[in-house]
C-alpha cells in the first residue's frame, strides 16, 4: 500500500482505520505512516495524524520509538492542528519518557493559556498535565489555578474535563 496515496484518496473513519490497520502490520509500514504524519503538505499530515492516533490505541508499543517525534510536533509552529491534536491525544494515553516531561508540560500549559487553541487540544492537554501531576505534584497548584481562571470562558469540552480534573486534584 502506498500510504501517502491512500491518505489523499479519501477522508473517512473507515479509511483511517484501514490505513491504521496496515501501518500496524509492521514497523516499516508504521514508519511510512509517520513520514506522512511529518509531511509538509497539510492534507497528508492531517489525515495521517488520525491514523497514527488510531494505531497508537490499537498497538501502543508501536508508538514508543516515536514519542520524541510527537513531542517535537507540539513545538512545530507549522504543524496542522490535527497533528498537534492527535499528538496530545496520544500523549495523554501513554507513558511519556521522563526526559520529555518538561517539554510536554511547557507545551500543554501554553496550549491551555492561549485562548485561540482549539478545544480538543486544550482538553487533551489538561489530561496530559493531570497525568504528569501524579509524578510532579508541584504542578498541581498551577494546573488547578489555570483551570479555575479559565473555566467560565471556555468550551463545554474544557469545562467538563476541567471539572473532572479539579475534583481529582
Amino acid at each position: 500500500m502506498n500510504i501517502r496515496a491512500e491518505l489523499l484518496k479519501e477522508h473517512s473513519k473507515e479509511h483511517a482505520n484501514k490505513i491504521s490497520d496496515y501501518a500496524c502490520m509492521s514497523k516499516e509500514n508504521f514508519e511510512g505512516l509517520i513520514q506522512c504524519f511529518l509531511d509538509k503538505e497539510y492534507r497528508v499530515a492531517q489525515r495521517a495524524a488520525w491514523s497514527v492516533s488510531i494505531a497508537a490505541q490499537q498497538k501502543p508499543e508501536i508508538i514508543q520509538p516515536y514519542i520524541p517525534v510527537l513531542v517535537a510536533q507540539l513545538q512545530n509552529k507549522n504543524a496542522h492542528n490535527a497533528v498537534i491534536r492527535n499528538s496530545v491525544r496520544i500523549l495523554q494515553q501513554i507513558e511519556i519518557p521522563e526526559t520529555l516531561h518538561g517539554e510536554v508540560m511547557n507545551a500543554c500549559f501554553q496550549f491551555i493559556e492561549i485562548s485561540s487553541t482549539p478545544a480538543a487540544i486544550k482538553a487533551f492537554s489538561l489530561t496530559t498535565l493531570f497525568n504528569l501531576s501524579k509524578k510532579y505534584p508541584e504542578i498541581r497548584a498551577e494546573l488547578k489555578l489555570l483551570i479555575e481562571e479559565r473555566l467560565d470562558n471556555e468550551t463545554a469540552a474544557f469545562k467538563s474535563r476541567g471539572r473532572k480534573i479539579l475534583s481529582e486534584l
